[in-house]
C-alpha cells in the first residue's frame, strides 16, 4: 500500500440516507465499503459501529458507502432498511453508479480506509477481522489512549466458526456459478425443469422444479420448487429477493428434516420462513460438531430469486 494518498472525493454518490457530511476539514475519517447482503459486511458492521460510538465525540467520523453488488441492492429503500436493521446512525452514501468506487479504486466489500485530519489515507483494510489493529489506527489518528472497545455481536454478525468453515460462497447465476452440473446441462435465461441428483457432492448444488437460470441469479417459475447444497460450515445463508408483491414462504429441510434447534434467525425450528425484503437470510446455524450436511430450500409460491449461498 501507498504511505499515504490523498482521500477522494465522495461527490459521485447518488444520494444520501442521513445528512450529506457538510465539511470533512480537520475531521478524522473512517469510510467503509459496503453491500446490504454481504456477510463479510454484516460480521464486521458491529465493530465500525462501535468506533463510531466511541470516538465521535473525539472527532471520528464514519462513513459508509453501500456499492452494490446484485441490481436489486440499488433500492435506496433496500438500503435504508439495512441500515435500520444494524442501528446505523452514521451517514451512508448510495452509491449505485460506482463513481465513489472507482474513485477510491477499491475492489473489495467490505473496506476499510482511515484518512486524517488533513484528508490524507494513512490505513486501509479490507474483508473482515484485524479489528483491534483498526481501532488502534483510529486511536492514533485522533491522538486517543483508552482501552478497546467491547464488541457482542450476536445472531447474523457474530464472528464465523473459521476453525471449521470449509465451504465457500458460492454464486447461483451463470456469470460467475460453479458445481452446477443438472443433467443434461443448464439452460440460460429461460424456464426449464431441474431435478435433485440422488446425492450431491461437497459443495455442489441442484435445482428441483421449473428455474430460470439468469447471469446473476435463478428464478422460480412455478411454485414448490427448491434449490439444495451440501455445506460443510456452522452457518448457511442464502441471499434472496422476490418479484412477487406479496411474501413467499419458503421451508428448509437439513438432511431431509426440520432443522430443529440448528435453524438459522430467519426459520423456526420447523425450517418456516418468509421471504420479504430482498437481503441475506440466515438459515442454519448448527447445534453440536460441524459435519457435512445437504441444505434444501423449498418455496410455495413462484417468483423466488436466489443469488448465492454463504457460510460461517
Amino acid at each position: 500500500m501507498r504511505d499515504s494518498w490523498q482521500m477522494p472525493s465522495l461527490d459521485g454518490a447518488t444520494g444520501w440516507l442521513d445528512a450529506e457530511p457538510a465539511d470533512l476539514g480537520g475531521r478524522v475519517v473512517l469510510v467503509n465499503f459496503w453491500t446490504l447482503t454481504c456477510i463479510n459486511w454484516l460480521r464486521q458492521e458491529p465493530y465500525v459501529r462501535a468506533w463510531w460510538r466511541a470516538y465521535r465525540a473525539a472527532g471520528l467520523l464514519v462513513i459508509g458507502v453501500h456499492t452494490p453488488e446484485f441490481s436489486f441492492e440499488h433500492d435506496p429503500g433496500a438500503v435504508r432498511r439495512a441500515v435500520q436493521d444494524r442501528a446505523i446512525d452514521y451517514p451512508v452514501a448510495i452509491d449505485n453508479d460506482y463513481a465513489v468506487w472507482r474513485a477510491f479504486d477499491n475492489h473489495y466489500w467490505p473496506a476499510l480506509y482511515f484518512a486524517d485530519a488533513d484528508g490524507l489515507v494513512r490505513d486501509q483494510h479490507f474483508g473482515e477481522g484485524r479489528y483491534a489493529q483498526s481501532e488502534m489506527v483510529v486511536q492514533r489518528l485522533l491522538g486517543v489512549e483508552r482501552p478497546l472497545v467491547a464488541v457482542e455481536a450476536l445472531g447474523v454478525e457474530a464472528p464465523a466458526d473459521w476453525r471449521h468453515l470449509r465451504s465457500p460462497e458460492t454464486y447461483l447465476g451463470y456469470q460467475r456459478g460453479e458445481r452446477f452440473t443438472p443433467p443434461g446441462g443448464a439452460v440460460f435465461d429461460k424456464p426449464s425443469t431441474y431435478a435433485l441428483p440422488g446425492a450431491l457432492g461437497p459443495d455442489e448444488w441442484a435445482l428441483a422444479g421449473e428455474w430460470t437460470v439468469g447471469p446473476e441469479r435463478v428464478l422460480l417459475d412455478a411454485a414448490g420448487g427448491s434449490v439444495a447444497y451440501r455445506f460443510n460450515a456452522r452457518d448457511a445463508h442464502l441471499v434472496l429477493s422476490r418479484v412477487t408483491p406479496e411474501p413467499i414462504p419458503f421451508r428448509v429441510l437439513l438432511d431431509g428434516a426440520a432443522p430443529g434447534r440448528s435453524h438459522g434467525a430467519d426459520v423456526d425450528e420447523d425450517g418456516r420462513g418468509m421471504l420479504g425484503d430482498g437481503r441475506l437470510y440466515q438459515l442454519v446455524r448448527s447445534v453440536g460438531p460441524v459435519r457435512p450436511r445437504t441444505l434444501e430450500v423449498s418455496f410455495g409460491r413462484p417468483g423466488a430469486e436466489a443469488y448465492a449461498f454463504t457460510f460461517g
